[in-house]
């Protein structure tokens, strides 16, 4: 079938388990390499990823929908936290890559903006990104970060908001990936918006969240950055506090582009995916890809099919 050939899949595999500080890609060694390719032009695109699994699914979405209309990828996945990859997507090492609105914009474009709903925080990563990067549409699909609890601990304490912690997160761990004690929608802004600090934190690679899962339902830690997309929520019967003061922004699936690499036929092929791409099937793929051990490039290709993207 036409999509990741059999190293690269190898290497994504591989990637699930790999540390955000390894920053190995699926690709060349150099996740620089690749630079400046044109998908108009017969070299090929470089599509990357971040260091956990449902971004490097979106990857390799977005590469598959590539090919599709004849187009030569280069795999660079698991390249790790957006503290990594930004700046090589910025440089054209990286020319296509599947972000999170508001969190590119907190996080690497204007940690000050207030920005919450998509149409402003868009505006802004359009007046904001460097003048080679732009983004393509956002997709309805959203993936926040959520602090979320076992719905044992939420009847005990009787939690609702992320508010509702302040009275008992000083004796409590939280676990997270390491980059959540630094960000603003992270331990910072829980801090600042809602006065809420942890007394301790439990830091693991972002790709880890089986891990953090367990970590949260034996109580070792008592809180858990959780994305919301994860089945786990739901099989787990866990409770995602909710956000009344928007600490986590929107969060759609947009297209980060290196703009000279990237011509209207790419464009029109990612944009073509934030079309059809919904939450509920971000739940479904996921689904298939952590519990039920699918290969991302099934999973892909599937979806791509369903959607009438690919034949």
């Amino acid at each position: 079938m036409k999509g990741i050939h059999r190293g690269a899949a190898l290497a994504l595999v591989a990637a699930l388990s790999l540390t955000a500080c390894g920053g190995e890609s699926g690709g060349d060694d150099n996740p620089l390499a690749g630079g400046g390719g044109d998908g108009g032009d017969g070299k090929a695109i470089v599509v990357g990823s971040a260091n956990f699994p449902e971004n490097q699914l979106l990857a390799e979405i977005y590469a598959e929908a590539l090919e599709a209309k004849g187009l030569t990828v280069t795999r660079k996945f698991n390249i790790g936290a957006r503290e990594v990859y930004y700046d090589q997507v910025a440089k054209g090492g990286i020319q296509v890559f599947p972000e999170y609105n508001g969190a590119l914009l907190a996080v690497a474009v204007d940690k000050k903006s207030t920005a919450t709903s998509t149409e402003d925080i868009n505006a802004e990563l359009k007046q904001k990104l460097p003048s080679e990067l732009t983004i393509l549409d956002s997709a309805e699909a959203e993936d926040k970060n959520s602090v979320t609890v076992t719905a044992e601990t939420a009847k005990k304490y009787n939690l609702k908001t992320l508010a509702d912690l302040k009275s008992v997160a000083g004796d409590w761990t939280i676990g997270a990936g390491s980059e959540f004690k630094t960000r603003q929608q992270g331990w910072i802004g829980l801090k600042d918006i809602y006065g809420v600090e942890f007394g301790k934190f439990q830091p693991l690679d972002a790709g880890a969240q089986s891990t953090l899962l367990k970590l949260l339902n034996s109580g070792e830690v008592q809180a858990a950055n959780i994305y919301t997309t994860d089945p786990a929520i739901v099989e787990d019967n866990l409770v995602v506090l909710q956000d009344p003061k928007n600490l986590y922004s929107s969060q759609n699936v947009t297209p980060l582009i290196y703009k000279s690499a990237v011509d209207d036929t790419a464009r029109a092929a990612l944009n073509g995916v934030s079309a059809k791409l919904t939450t509920q099937d971000l739940l479904d793929m996921m689904k298939k890809l952590v519990n039920d051990k699918e290969d991302a490039s099934d999973v892909a290709k599937e979806w791509l099919t369903k959607a009438g993207i690919v034949s």
